[in-house]
């Protein structure tokens, strides 16, 4: 199997601090260091990168049995040096493997064809992809949709720096990215869905959502973030935003599975069929004229619900806005003890900024 390999090579005042930053920050991102002489060693999945310092001067080698990880691994490294220094340094460039690449390759341009409205507030919009294998994964659920700078009248895309970095033609009008959760993929036709929330005071991805039209083209990137683990008992929960990510997995359990899933919702006609082969139990929680974020509903539901001392593998997942993202979490860590591979709770939103 072919080997890529990329190097850069630059002065960088404090160095061994910097880059002692960088690998920190590297494992706590899953990435395993070694010391090896003056070289420090990071690995992660199928790629490995040699940073090694002589005095001021930072030599970096990369291998990885993808482009895709000579790519992301440039980015990584390229964005936390420059995060982590606290000196100003030339925007290095890297040779080798990857001078060629235009695009992200995690980016893709899709085309719309078809919408439709689950729900008052749910709007659900089919893309035809031409390389939809790469989202199948259960392990990473969402993408970035780049959405359009509303002074431009044509879609700008990214391309790849000489750095490593995402490079914008025209910064002062690049797209803003909003994530969304992949619902549903069909692999023969190449069809994507994504659903999308419909807000009154309606941001950047819902304002998209409400004015799509088949045919349109809309750029994303990914996938990414967590995904469903493999349990015997399961604990969902979220609102709106976290619904289609929740009802992806459901149908993804085996039928050996049980466990709950908690859905807050404005009301009633929000609640939409849901279909899973196995024995978790959907409850649906209704505000009823409060508002998002506003509630304590799902939070307390958390905590409501006994979750199983009989052996059982656990694994809690829960999406909601970051106050009760902080509740839930705090709870699951400090009075269940859940360990980090027994739950992922995420916040998708924050009120007084947009649920999105």
């Amino acid at each position: 199997m072919k080997e890529f390999i990329a190097q850069t090579r630059f002065e960088l005042l404090d160095a061994e601090h910097v880059l002692t930053l960088v690998c920190a920050h590297m494992i706590e991102h899953d990435a395993e260091v070694e010391m090896r002489g003056e070289t420090r060693i990071l690995r992660f999945l199928d790629t490995q990168a040699d940073l090694t310092c002589e005095g001021n001067e930072v030599l970096i080698d990369v291998r990885s049995k993808t482009i895709e990880g000579i790519y992301f691994t440039r980015m990584a490294l390229t964005s936390h040096i420059l995060e982590f220094s606290e000196h100003k340094i030339p925007l290095f460039e890297w040779t080798g493997d990857g001078e060629t690449i235009v695009r992200p390759p995690n980016f893709q341009i899709l085309e719309v064809v078809g919408c439709r409205n689950i729900t008052p507030h749910m709007r659900r919009i089919a893309f035809k992809t031409e390389n939809i294998a790469r989202f199948t994964s259960m392990d990473a659920l969402h993408l970035n949709i780049l959405v359009q700078h509303p002074d431009r009248t044509e879609p700008q895309w990214p391309t790849v720096g000489s750095n490593g970095l995402v490079h914008w033609e025209e910064p002062q009008t690049r797209p803003v990215f909003r994530k969304y959760t992949v619902r549903s993929l069909d692999i023969h036709t190449g069809i994507m869905e994504i659903d999308f929330v419909l807000h009154d005071d309606a941001g950047p991805g819902s304002a998209l959502a409400e004015e799509i039209k088949v045919g349109d083209q809309v750029g994303v990137m990914g996938p990414g973030g967590g995904g469903l683990a493999e349990a015997d008992w399961y604990l969902f929960a979220g609102d709106e935003t976290a619904l289609p990510a929740i009802g992806r997995m459901l149908e993804h359990l085996p039928e050996t599975a049980r466990g709950i899933a908690v859905i807050e919702v404005a009301d009633q006609h929000e609640i939409q069929p849901l279909t899973t082969y196995s024995s978790v139990e959907i409850r649906w929680l209704l505000r009823d004229g409060q508002a998002a974020g506003t509630t304590s509903k799902l939070g307390n539901a958390v905590r409501n619900i006994a979750l199983p001392d009989d052996g059982l593998a656990i694994y809690v997942w829960a999406g909601c806005e970051y106050e009760t993202f902080r509740t839930i979490r705090s709870y699951l860590r400090t009075e269940c003890g859940l360990k980090k591979h027994e739950h992922l709770v995420v916040s998708y939103w924050r009120r007084g900024e947009g649920a999105e």
